[in-house]
């Protein structure tokens, strides 16, 4: 089989399955109402509709709220797409659909091309339904509080570039993490712990501890984030004095170098192994 009709293959699996837009609807309602609300939060407290909490940290400027809030779609989101790359490998090893998938196409490598290809296209695919579900609300509350949207800006669009290709490195980090590690519910809990509890720890720690600060940001949430250009984690960490972060464009080598060893190590030690 070609490597045109490997690709389209792994896209039929994934269309013609539920999965796929049923974790698209639950990305549509986090990041969407994540955004809506801390858009309606931080509008309030910036236009003085809204008192900020004694003590605390102030007022967030207006101009920075803009990229912050669009920027959610990937610092919350990027689950999503990390996910179903997950679940586009080892829903094979766990509905045992490998074998004949290998039968339909022999070379092992172009069938790993193939779900990578497919990957690129379920990122984009997320990508564009996580940054509408950001952007709309979003745009729309802090209109509201008649702060400056910042959509005709060119660094804007630029930031909302960089979100998409965020998606589909993340994508295919998951099908890395799935060649990898073949047990779906290994692979699914080991995402959730790492993205959700793990890394959200160290990069707290980071914010206060100058030595772990240099170290989480080659982390690959971290990374992500530099390559976005604007994330709550590091807005707030800016704001604390701890902004530690790499350039855009490291950031995203940086998460392209987790995606290329993972897919490398899952080819070598896992895609290659003998199937039942």
């Amino acid at each position: 089989m070609s490597l045109m009709n490997a690709t389209r293959s792994e896209l039929t699996k994934q269309f013609t399955t539920s999965m796929w837009w049923i974790l698209a609807l639950v990305l549509v309602a986090y990041v969407g109402s994540t955004a809506a609300g801390l858009a309606g939060t931080f509008g309030a407290v910036a236009t003085g509709a809204l008192p900020s909490s004694g003590g605390g940290m102030p007022a967030l400027p207006e101009a920075i709220l803009p990229p912050l809030i669009y920027s959610l779609a990937t610092a919350v989101g990027y689950v999503f797409p990390l996910l179903i790359g997950v679940l586009l490998v080892t829903g094979e090893f766990r509905h045992k659909t490998l074998t004949p998938t290998f039968l339909a196409t022999p070379r092992r490598g172009v069938a790993l091309t193939g779900k990578v290809l497919a990957g690129i296209v379920m990122g984009l695919v997320y990508a564009v339904v996580a940054v509408a579900s950001t952007v709309a609300p979003g745009a729309g509350i802090l209109a509201a509080f008649g702060i400056d949207t910042q959509l005709g800006e060119t660094d804007i669009w630029a930031m909302l570039g960089r979100m998409v290709i965020a998606f589909v490195l993340w994508a295919l980090v998951g099908i890395g993490v799935g060649a990898l590690v073949r047990n779906q519910v290994g692979a699914v809990v080991g995402v959730i712990a790492f993205t959700q509890f793990l890394e959200p720890i160290l990069r707290t720690v980071g914010g206060f501890v100058e030595q772990v600060a240099d170290a989480v940001q080659w982390l690959p949430g971290a990374a992500s984030d530099s390559l976005v250009g604007a994330s709550i984690y590091t807005t707030l960490g800016t704001a604390e004095g701890s902004g530690a972060s790499l350039d855009w464009w490291a950031g995203g080598l940086v998460l392209l170098g987790y995606a290329v060893v993972l897919l490398v190590l899952g080819h070598l030690f896992s895609w290659r192994r003998d199937v039942a």
